[in-house]
């Protein structure tokens, strides 16, 4: 058996974690995935899986195994790419999840021009912000808002994300401007619900924290541009990304408060399978989403 198919193989069960999935994804079926698997365990003298009913788990030696492998295909690859006999041009469907209201706000131009530029490139976008599997579910790339914390997929830095309180200068005339955290009104904080507030020790998460939980007369919703659209009618206060009040903040409907406190940046990640091999059609996406929105980006312009 070839030793590189063997080795493909069993990346790719490591990867989804079972022998049915890889079988799909390399398009053969489940008996030759794992006589593959077997083969190279033969090779090696090791096992390296943990076979379940339900899923199957690297060992200790797989493990190992694993980056091992990698290393060795993605040097072939290389090698490939370097000598023409791969397939140069970027195409086919690249799917791609997206939180809502950076997409909507900001992701539609990318993706046109993107589309301009790579014309073969087709793209299924879909928006959600909840945090999608993205080998599961069969994503190419994922867009995701935040601090990352450590997992087995590859994530880079598109853009920094910060994070501004403001409120319509209407409510500020009328509440006054705060000096300290603990002087905001529980009752009037427009508390967006995903906002995870335990992974932040900082001073005003603490009270905002405090804030969402005491406050049962106020607007709690998933979609900033709905509690942005509410603090501009003077309904009350936010903690919003720029890249949402932005325009508002540049137009004079918010205006920024406790402006000596910040928030803890945050960035905004693509992340996407744990594997170096990447398909052109998501290289060259990464690579025209790295400088698109400039440094620092164009919505902090206000």
């Amino acid at each position: 058996m070839d030793r590189l198919d063997t080795m493909k193989a069993f990346v790719t069960v490591a990867e989804l974690g079972s022998f049915t999935k890889a079988a799909e994804k390399l398009e053969t079926s489940n008996q030759l995935v794992s006589k593959y698997v077997s083969q190279l365990e033969d090779q090696l003298g090791v096992r390296l899986f943990n076979r379940t009913t339900r899923r199957v788990h690297l060992t200790q030696e797989g493990e190992q195994c694993l980056h091992h492998a990698m290393h060795i295909l993605e040097s072939v690859h290389d090698m490939e790419n370097h000598f023409g006999e791969l397939q140069s041009t970027a195409k086919g469907l690249l799917q791609i999840s997206a939180p809502v209201d950076f997409s909507t706000l900001h992701l539609a131009p990318l993706i046109r021009d993107f589309k301009k530029k790579y014309p073969e490139v087709g793209v299924n976008l879909e928006l959600s912000d909840r945090k999608v599997d993205v080998i599961e579910e069969g994503f190419d790339v994922a867009l995701r808002i935040g601090n990352l914390k450590s997992s087995s997929l590859i994530a880079k830095k598109i853009a920094p994300i910060k994070l501004v309180l403001c409120a319509a200068p209407s409510y500020i005339e009328k509440y006054g401007n705060p000096s300290q955290p603990d002087e905001l009104n529980s009752s009037h904080f427009l508390h967006y619900s995903y906002t995870d507030y335990a992974s932040s020790n900082h001073p005003l998460m603490r009270v905002l924290r405090a804030n969402s939980q005491n406050n049962q007369v106020g607007l709690t919703a998933n979609n900033g541009q709905i509690l942005t659209a509410a603090a501009t009618a003077g309904e009350g206060y936010i903690l919003q990304p720029t890249f949402i009040v932005g325009e508002a903040l540049k137009q004079g409907k918010l205006k920024t408060m406790l402006n000596d406190i910040e928030v803890d940046a945050m960035s905004l990640y693509a992340v996407y399978p744990h594997r170096k091999l990447l398909a052109p059609k998501l290289r060259v996406f990464l690579d025209f989403m790295s400088s698109y929105f400039g440094d620092p980006p164009y919505w902090d312009d206000y």
